[in-house]
């Protein structure tokens, strides 16, 4: 690549051509030495196997979010609000009011799915048989009729649910939480149901209900006088009616149910089902097991939908990681190789293909191999405009209208004229081999650099090196041109847009700022500098690849032995390195690391 004859660095002496932003690797790598041809070299394994995993762990959240957001369809449109965590047992929590049937339904329920019952008043009733505090202070509430408050409640069930019967069975949660502090209290622990059922009884029903139960202490059954009476005259005449079981208790604690109620409807509205339990307990159990039944069908169809999807995915990260064989070797051997042409070619379109995936519209490449870069005298159009070929057909190939836009003279009289970079490139666009299928003219169409180029019909944007000349601005013509398309992509394959002085000096000052502000408005999405010893273009010292979205990374080239090299992975870095951050990663200094004042400074430095 070309040197920045302008910047040195200080330890080795790096000088490269305009440093910007260039990512690490693409996101797979290997280091299996079968997979690498003699002109490749590979990079560490560790930073390889970090990237595959990450990527592999990005396509799970997806999948995940996938899943959630197919649930969420399923139950729009089958009135079903349920979400299912992924691959875990299933979690259900049964709120109702004093006698709404909850302890029945939780049996049936238990019966039939095999959950783990969590129940605060069975917790809550152990503490009171042991006489602890908590159950001795949880006894003054209950008897007033009033809920137990929530911090005597809340350490207890959630240690119940930390229990690995819970965990793995999945468990049901009957009657909590109760509050909106409990239910924030669960969500704060990442605790949170696949469906929240509500069973919903009039209010006269709940209080005949409760009015008439009755408590056996020996079993802990509850019987009703009329609805639900006992076996035997023995159970009969131990049954007893619990202290909170009054009329006026009940409508207190209706009261407040209802309140609590309401205030926790936010957290659980979203997968809240309300099922109507005025009804017998099989019709009331029939349509909760039709519900949860459900819920575990979607949740195994999700998994295995998950599991195809990650076995696809880690298949094609094996092919890739295959495929990848490291920086290309020997490239100041000229002319390249096919193979590393078409290296830079396929790096160059993945790194494009992405970010225009992630919707950005404004896009520069910056790629100046030894035949790309115009200051050496090995630079080949023919090689840049195969370039343009590759990205071109690969858009028209997912059905997009491309149009190939290269500057067309500038200036008037003796200004007249095109960089030399550029001259004859449109026409040599206009006789390449487009294919067979007749994209040029259809779906690929070549023009200039302007607001009038913008048609309708085009999708994407590709200028060819566009760049300002000695008296003449490339500027107003692009920016006329990015108003007019709008968010319709425009990439920028190594333009040049400083500025250049003119005899009387006039394009260094008028407007420099707002020209400026233009060029750097377009974000670099592949970039790809080889390094050189200052004032030199040969022995190449290193290079600087950036490939969207992944991280800048710095490689240094070592020789082997005799006629091989390889490249090996110093550093990497969140945005582009400067200088001196690049000769601190071949001096192999931290960097944190305090640069030492060099010359008279330090010398002076050193006195003080």
């Amino acid at each position: 690549m070309a040197m920045i004859t302008s910047v040195t660095m200080n330890f080795p002496h790096i000088s490269t051509h305009n440093i910007s932003s260039n990512p690490i690797f693409s996101p797979i790598c290997t280091n299996n030495p079968s997979n690498f041809s003699s002109s490749y070299s590979s990079v560490p394994i560790s930073s390889n196997y970090i990237r595959l995993s990450s990527s592999i762990a990005y396509s799970e959240q997806v999948i995940a979010s996938h899943n959630v957001n197919r649930r969420t369809h399923l139950r729009n449109n089958h009135k079903i609000k349920v979400i299912c965590s992924r691959s875990e047992p299933l979690k259900v929590m049964i709120s109702g009011a004093p006698a709404s049937g909850k302890g029945t339904q939780c049996e049936l329920i238990v019966q039939k799915f095999g959950l783990v019952h969590i129940s605060t008043g069975h917790l809550l009733r152990a503490e009171l048989s042991a006489g602890t505090d908590i159950g001795n202070k949880a006894k003054e509430y209950m008897n007033a009729g009033r809920l137990v408050p929530d911090e005597i409640v809340t350490a207890m069930v959630t240690t119940r649910l930390s229990k690995e019967d819970a965990k793995e069975k999945g468990w049901l949660l009957d009657g909590y939480p109760r509050t909106l502090a409990q239910a924030e209290s669960l969500e704060r622990l990442n605790i949170r149901p696949d469906i929240y059922i509500v069973l919903d009884v009039p209010d006269e029903i709940l209080i005949d209900r409760c009015v008439g139960r009755r408590l056996d202490p020996l079993t802990g059954k509850i019987y009703h006088v009329t609805n639900f009476p006992p076996e035997t005259e023995d159970i009969k005449a131990r049954l007893i009616t619990r202290p909170d079981d009054t009329e006026e208790k009940v409508k207190s604690r209706l009261q407040i149910y209802k309140q609590n109620a309401e205030a926790i409807l936010p957290v659980y509205s979203d997968i809240m089902n309300k099922i109507d339990g005025n009804r017998g307990k099989d019709a009331v159990f029939a349509e909760i097991d039709s519900l949860l039944s459900r819920v575990q069908k979607e949740e195994q169809d999700a998994r295995k939908s998950e599991e195809s999807v990650i076995s696809s995915t880690r298949a094609d990260m094996a092919s890739l990681s295959k495929d990848w064989r490291g920086i290309p070797t020997r490239l100041n051997n000229i002319p390249h190789s096919r193979e590393i042409r078409e290296y830079f070619y396929t790096d160059v379109l993945q790194a494009t293909q992405r970010a225009i995936n992630d919707g950005k519209t404004r896009l520069k490449i910056e790629i100046n191999i030894p035949e790309l870069n115009p200051s050496m005298d090995v630079y080949r159009i023919g090689t840049l405009m195969e370039l343009i070929r590759v990205l071109a057909l690969s858009f028209a190939d997912d059905g997009k209208r491309v149009k190939v836009c290269v500057q067309g003279s500038m200036g008037e009289g003796a200004l007249a004229g095109m960089p030399l970079q550029l001259a004859g490139s449109r026409k040599i666009l206009e006789y390449m081999d487009w294919g067979d299928y007749g994209a040029l003219g259809n779906f690929v169409n070549i023009g200039s650099i302007g607001g009038k180029e913008v048609e309708k019909q085009d999708d994407l944007f590709i200028l060819v090196a566009p760049q300002n000349a000695v008296g003449n601005c490339i500027i107003d013509d692009m920016r006329a041109m990015t108003d007019a398309a709008g968010s319709r992509p425009i990439i920028l394959v190594n333009p040049k847009l400083k500025d250049l002085p003119a005899s009387s000096g006039i394009m260094q000052t008028m407007g420099r700022d707002k020209r400026l502000e233009y060029a750097a408005s377009f974000e670099i999405c592949y970039q790809f500098r080889l390094l050189y010893y200052a004032g030199t273009q040969y022995p190449i010292m290193g290079a600087l690849r950036m490939s969207y979205p992944y991280p800048y990374e710095l490689y240094k080239r070592v020789d082997e032995s005799p006629g091989k090299e390889k490249y090996i992975s110093l550093a990497t870095f969140a945005k582009r390195p400067s200088i001196d951050e690049m000769n601190d990663a071949f001096e192999g200094k931290s960097r944190n690391q305090e640069k030492k004042a060099e010359g008279f400074w330090g010398f002076l430095s050193g006195i003080l």
